[in-house]
């Protein structure tokens, strides 16, 4: 076995200890800059965050108006036609030709089809030689009876003679009057061998085909017209709107009707209401409308489901805000009222109709002119101080301006420019860009946005301790 000296093993054990001083070494510097490099940047992020952690809430608003509101009912109708007509035949016979392609749009009174009238020009003409020959017996027959009157007063005819030629000539008149009115009704079949159009409208499927054999007895008919211009929406609503209803239709008002989509965003058709049930429905309690609607563009189409809004009356001046300010709770509605001071109010209020598709009608409890809170309500108390980041106004022209110390918010439209800046106080500090804080003056700093894609610059001036970088 090979020995080392002690001088050896001494050696080993000092380069043991130096490779292990080194490989610590190493890990320290690795660890100290990566700690120092991923706490730079909350470090520079502290005097940012001070004022969101201790300071307002921040918070988007908006702001309370005046407008008609039109009050509303709403339900969902189905677009039944004005007049639906199956087209059949009058008449017996063999359907020669059609004059209509499917889909087609008919006016009233023109061609549809054409049955073979070749019979019933032919009884026409039976029917008016029969006429004409029986007004030539009658014509006889009246030339004898005046000379049988004659002779019946010269007393050289007997009575009876007189009578029966009287009767002779009766008789032929009657059997002008039967074949006149065969002769009309000949004409009536030939009239009824040319389908027309009952209505104007839109045709549908050909159900017949030129060549076949078509009866009076047919219940299928020829093709089906619906009349779509002008077309009627029925819907129902709670037998609780009734009152409202009477006493508008009693007074000779018009109630407006409005025609939207599946979805209720999309607006068909502007009509008006022009019929209601004489009775309520005992199994569902509603009542039973129908508006009618010009429906020049045919938007509206037969059995289609639509959404109807059906308004009864109009609130003037009334107060609406947005309705993504309007809070339910236990107690009933109630919004957060921004104040002059920007500390924030919770205030009871009574809800009204909606106002197109953002705002909503509040009956009491907000002014025209007063701000609330539309978004980061959750974070809210009474008597909280908040700081506007943008004003939600559905106006989207109007620039709406808030000043407060601390804070300062201009808003131009929806997708316009926002401007923001914050104060801080003594003592913040904070990196920014091109900006420097001394002595305790404070500085109000800047945030530019456009639209939904926002480049933001921030900066924050500090206090005695704060140094610009």
């Amino acid at each position: 076995m090979r020995r080392y000296s002690k001088q050896t093993i001494k050696w080993r054990n000092v380069l043991v200890v130096v490779f292990v001083l080194l490989i610590v070494a190493g890990l320290g510097y690795y660890l100290f800059a990566h700690r120092g490099g991923g706490d730079a940047a909350p470090a520079g992020r502290a005097g940012g965050m001070r004022m969101g952690m201790g300071g307002p809430t921040a918070v988007h608003g908006g702001v309370a108006r005046q407008a008609d509101v039109p009050v509303t009912l709403s339900a969902l109708g189905t677009v039944v036609a004005n007049a639906s007509v199956t087209v059949t035949s009058r008449v017996d016979g063999q359907l020669l030709k059609v004059y209509f392609t499917e889909g087609q749009k008919v006016e009233q009174g023109q061609l549809l089809a054409q049955i073979d009238p070749r019979s019933y020009q032919a009884s026409l003409a039976q029917y008016q030689g029969s006429l004409a020959q029986n007004q030539a017996l009658l014509k006889s027959a009246q030339l004898t009876l005046a000379r049988y009157q004659k002779l019946y007063a010269q007393d050289s005819l007997s009575r009876q003679d007189l009578e029966s030629q009287t009767a002779t000539v009766g008789q032929y008149a009657g059997a002008i009057k039967s074949y006149q009115a065969q002769i009309d009704a000949a004409k009536l079949d030939l009239e009824y061998a040319r389908i027309t159009a009952p209505v104007s409208g839109r045709v549908g499927l050909r159900l017949v085909d030129p060549g076949n054999m078509v009866h009076s007895s047919d219940t299928t008919g020829i093709v089906t017209i619906t009349q779509t211009q002008p077309i009627a929406v029925t819907f129902s609503v709670p037998q609780a709107n009734l009152p409202t209803l009477l006493q508008a239709l009693h007074h000779g008002q018009t109630l407006p009707a409005t025609a939207l989509d599946q979805d209720g965003t999309t607006v068909l058709a502007e009509g008006e209401l022009n019929f209601i049930s004489n009775e309520i429905d005992s199994d569902t309690g509603s009542i039973k409308l129908k508006a009618m609607f010009a429906n020049n563009d045919e938007k509206l189409y037969p059995n289609q489901f639509v959404n109807v809004r059906l308004q009864t009356n109009v609130l003037k001046d009334a107060t609406v805000i947005p309705a993504q300010a309007l809070q339910l709770s236990s107690d009933g509605d109630f919004v957060y009222v921004i104040k002059p001071d920007n500390s924030v109010e919770r205030r009871q209020v009574k809800a009204g109709p909606s106002f197109g598709t953002s705002l909503q009608a509040v009956l009491t409890g907000v002014s025209p002119g007063e701000r609330v809170v539309t978004e980061g309500i959750d974070r809210l108390s009474n008597g909280a101080k908040v700081t506007i980041v943008s004003d939600n106004d559905s106006g989207g022209g109007s620039a709406v301006e808030s000043g407060a110390p601390g804070s300062a918010t201009r808003v131009k439209g929806s997708a316009g420019t926002t401007n923001s800046g914050a104060t801080g106080g003594n003592g913040n500090a904070g990196p920014a860009d091109g900006t420097t804080g001394e002595n305790g003056t404070a500085q109000g700093g800047s945030s530019h946005s456009t639209g939904s894609a926002a480049t933001q610059r921030a900066s924050t001036t500090g206090g005695n301790d704060g140094a610009a970088q």
